[in-house]
């Protein structure tokens, strides 16, 4: 009984976590990093807000009615996307999301590192999208990765008016909770895990180092 209840309550954590982590979220999370954690706090707050509610009105509002409208289609069976076989489309709408994101933030002249962090999140969801035709890999790792990495950037390239080791510490922490709750819900595999983590990662660092 001891034992049933430790599941349970593990479980409730890692549903937390998968839902607090959703990769839905990172682009947004990304952003708000930029504007209030680098040299970009300096712009007006409203302004601030503004861009911070349209990115996640995008990359997170638009993707989940994109997943509404499909469920309701029969399309796709779960809003969850447990199986493999259904997540190729809603993966390509949020591909198409993150470019519109990364279009808007370049037609408001934000900095170009921004601008490329939303264009490597587009290229590793696209990545993500083609290896799901084949095999299972975890968005939630690869939208974690990506976060990893651009907070990584911005703490090489000086943006930062904070101190980025204590974000980058954090982001760390909680991939590695995240990718144990995907792993104990039997959503993933380790490999799956690892992969989709070394997708984000990857494409999103090298995106900002070669392109920014």
């Amino acid at each position: 009984m001891n034992k049933i209840n430790a599941d349970s309550v593990i479980y409730v954590f890692a549903r937390i976590f998968s839902t607090v982590l959703s990769p839905l979220l990172m682009p947004s999370i990304g952003i708000f990093l930029a504007l209030w954690a680098t040299v970009l706090c300096y712009i007006p707050y409203g302004t601030r807000l503004v861009v911070l509610l349209v990115v996640f009105g995008i990359t997170c509002i638009m993707p989940m009615v994109a997943i509404a409208v499909l469920h309701n289609l029969k399309i796709i069976e779960d809003k969850r996307l447990v199986k493999r076989e259904e997540r190729w489309l809603p993966y390509i709408a949020t591909v198409l999301c993150y470019i519109c994101s990364a279009i808007y933030l370049y037609h408001i002249h934000t900095p170009q590192w921004v601008v490329m962090f939303m264009v490597g999140g587009a290229a590793a969801c696209l990545v993500s999208t083609i290896v799901t035709l084949w095999w299972k890999i975890s968005a939630h790792m690869a939208g974690i990765g990506g976060l990893l990495a651009f907070a990584i950037r911005i703490h090489i390239d000086g943006y930062n008016v904070i101190d980025m080791k204590l974000v980058i510490a954090l982001l760390v922490l909680l991939a590695g909770c995240l990718g144990s709750s995907r792993i104990f819900m039997n959503r993933h595999t380790l490999m799956q895990v690892l992969m989709g983590f070394a997708n984000g990662f990857v494409v999103v660092y090298l995106t900002s180092m070669l392109f920014s």
